[in-house]
């Protein structure tokens, strides 16, 4: 482009709009738009209306960094997940996001894939990108984390467990607890031949309470979950698939299991998948159940008998929590939820008998 083109275009381009612009164009103060499009305030709808349409007409963007600068906040809240991948954490970012856009806020989202050091670095990036505050995913952080967040002053939420005694906000249930009552229910059913395919416990609390409550509900019962009965891999089907072979082959596992828990819903999928694949039949050669409650687990044949985590509950509960503190106000910083037992046909008693 030549120079003259070039200053051509630049004496045609247009000033971003600013919020006087909007103000002048709606016919009403700055005060009133301000409180428009941050939401705060009792707005009528014909005023809310006017103002929507200015910004419409005059493209008006406004400027995040003056706005965090003038407030002291940027109005995003941080939120680093164990897996982007996982369904049943896709839904919970998504109803966390629904949230926080009800209440003027945008979110921002990073994968940690159960790495520590890698969660840490991300939280760094986070605080340094001026986020107001943040939801983490169970309560296995390093102390780095709490003490970076604890020295910013930014507020932050553990989701996915719950403890009474913990030190920390969380939002969540007891995993523990729930692998014991899944556990209990396939013993009340009879079995007493268990397996499980868990989820790798390194960097995982989850899967570590899930395993010990499973482990704790035999124990009870003078059984126990003997190592070549249990399996950890990553929570895919191919990997639940690969676990049930893994233990179908183990040295030591006669007789074979009659029942088999999945750490999440897609684990136990993939047992079954191997399972039928084998030729076993289920449930009446081998009872599965899983954890999470996905989407596809009452879509399978035999629909998945599993654990329904509320993880819209939980997310939405956080994002609450996160908005109240950022704001000043009171909130409940230990939320207790129920993660229920949902019988469905992939288990019955031992030999298939309902």
């Amino acid at each position: 482009m030549s120079k003259r083109l070039q200053k051509r275009s630049k004496r045609n381009e247009q000033p971003p709009a600013t919020l006087k612009d909007v103000a002048v164009r709606a016919g009403v103060s700055t005060a009133t738009v301000s409180r428009v499009l941050n939401a705060q305030g009792r707005v009528n709808r014909e005023t809310e209306a006017k103002v929507t349409a200015a910004v419409a007409a005059l493209g008006y963007v406004p400027h995040a960094a003056a706005r965090a600068l003038a407030s002291r906040r940027s109005r995003t809240i941080g939120a680093v997940t164990a897996a982007l991948d996982n369904p049943i954490f896709a839904k919970g970012i998504q109803a966390l996001e629904h949230r926080l856009e009800q209440s003027g806020y945008g979110l921002l989202v990073a994968s940690s894939n159960y790495e520590p050091q890698r969660e840490l670095k991300q939280v760094r990036t986070m605080v340094e990108r001026g986020i107001d505050a943040i939801m983490l995913q169970g309560d296995n952080h390093l102390p780095e984390v709490y003490l970076l967040l604890q020295r910013k002053g930014i507020p932050y939420i553990n989701t996915w467990v719950y403890d009474a005694a913990a030190p920390h906000p969380c939002c969540g249930f007891n995993n523990e607890t729930a692998g014991r009552s899944i556990a209990e229910y396939l013993l009340d059913l009879g079995h007493r031949e268990i397996a499980m395919v868990g989820g790798i416990t390194t960097g995982n609390d989850r899967a570590r309470g899930r395993i010990k409550g499973v482990r704790t509900a035999l124990q009870a019962r003078g059984l126990d979950l003997r190592p070549e009965r249990l399996v950890e891999r990553p929570y895919t089907i191919s990997d639940g698939r690969d676990g049930l072979r893994e233990i179908l082959a183990a040295p030591g596992t006669a007789p074979r299991p009659t029942a088999v828990i999945g750490g999440n819903d897609l684990l136990a999928i993939g047992v079954i998948l191997e399972a039928q694949q084998s030729g076993l039949t289920v449930p009446g050669d081998l009872s599965v159940a899983g954890f999470d409650d996905i989407e596809l687990a009452a879509n399978i044949a035999p629909a998945l008998t599993t654990v329904h985590v509320p993880v819209e509950d939980i997310c939405t509960l956080a994002g609450d929590f996160l908005v109240a503190r950022v704001e000043g106000r009171p909130a409940r910083d230990h939320l207790a939820l129920e993660a229920r037992l949902v019988v469905r046909q992939s288990t019955a008693r031992p030999g298939g008998r309902r």
